[in-house]
C-alpha cells in the first residue's frame, strides 16, 4: 500500500486518483495515518463486508418481543442427544 503525506496527496490528486484503481493509498498527516483513499470498487466491497458482518447486541439493546422470543424458544427434540454430551455443571463428559 502506498503511503503519502496529505500535502502531497492534495498537490498530486490527479495522479493518485488513477493509482487508487490499482491499490489503496494511506494518507498521512504529521507522520500518522489520517485516512485511506480507495477505489469505488474497494469501498463497495468494504460496505458489503460490513453489512454482512456478525453483530453482537447487549440484551438491553434488543426489542422486548425479541427477548421474549429468545426466552420462550425450545430446542427441537431431534437435538436431545446433544444434552447427553453435557453433565449437570455444563462441562463436557469424558
Amino acid at each position: 500500500m502506498l503511503e503519502v503525506s496529505a500535502t502531497d496527496f492534495v498537490k498530486h490528486f490527479g495522479q493518485y486518483r488513477e493509482r487508487v484503481q490499482r491499490e489503496a493509498i494511506a494518507v498521512t498527516s504529521h507522520g500518522r495515518t489520517s485516512g485511506f483513499f480507495v477505489s469505488e470498487e474497494e469501498y463497495k466491497e468494504y460496505l458489503q463486508l460490513k453489512a454482512n458482518a456478525r453483530k453482537a447486541y447487549s440484551i438491553s439493546d434488543l426489542p422486548a418481543d425479541t427477548i421474549n422470543s429468545l426466552a420462550t424458544s425450545v430446542m427441537s427434540s431431534s437435538h436431545d442427544h446433544l444434552n447427553e454430551l453435557m453433565d449437570s455443571d455444563g462441562a463436557p463428559n469424558s
